[in-house]
């Protein structure tokens, strides 16, 4: 038991280690890029990218056990780090453009294409989103684009609701989980195309 707990935590970092760094790189690009976009267009884009996210998880169905035969595994260790790479770097980009946005391409891409459950895939997508937001508040602050005070306000309730979130999350089942989290994402992606639109 215990042999195949570390055996899983090791393939899980793996993972997250390869997707971390691209999303690091990918995140200084899309930081960059996001000067030469207007606000209303990003908010429209990740409001998009919500609605899609939500809907794509909440097809998706659930699979309780990790199975590294359905996902997206080559045997070559050479291609799978190159494909982590890649996938990292394309979510970087995504998160450095719209902020969040790349949170919700980093869980869908350890549902979808690496095919972890959807608690461990939530962990997993915490670890690196935490790591790919700093990367891109870096590339933002140096642009002068940061309102520090407001950042920790919100960061500190932030805090405090992502514990409470995180408990509730591991102690109901990964069907509800999965539907959480689907509704989540459309709920929000239609408030932020409403509120966009009234104003």
């Amino acid at each position: 038991m215990l042999l195949t707990t570390l055996s899983t935590v090791t393939s899980v970092f793996k993972q997250a280690y390869g997707i971390t760094v691209g999303s690091i790189l990918g995140a200084q690009l899309g930081s960059h890029w996001a000067g030469m976009i207007n606000d209303a267009s990003l908010s429209m884009i990740f409001a998009v990218v919500l609605i899609i996210s939500g809907i794509a998880t909440l097809k998706k169905g659930v699979n309780n056990h990790f199975d590294s035969q359905k996902g997206i595994h080559f045997k070559s260790k050479l291609t799978q780090a190159l494909l982590l790479l890649f996938i990292g770097a394309v979510i970087g980009v995504i998160s450095g453009l719209v902020g969040a946005g790349g949170g919700v391409m980093i869980l869908l891409a350890i549902i979808f294409i690496l095919h972890y459950p959807v608690h461990q895939a939530v962990g997993t997508s915490t670890v690196i989103m935490a790591i790919t937001a700093l990367s891109s508040m870096i590339g933002y602050a140096r642009q002068g684009n940061v309102d520090w005070l407001m950042g920790v306000l919100i960061a500190s309730g932030a805090v405090i609701a992502g514990i409470i979130g995180a408990r509730y999350a591991n102690s109901i089942n990964e069907e509800k989980l999965n539907r959480v989290i689907s509704w989540i994402f459309i709920i929000l992606g239609f408030i932020m195309i409403g509120m966009r639109l009234i104003h």
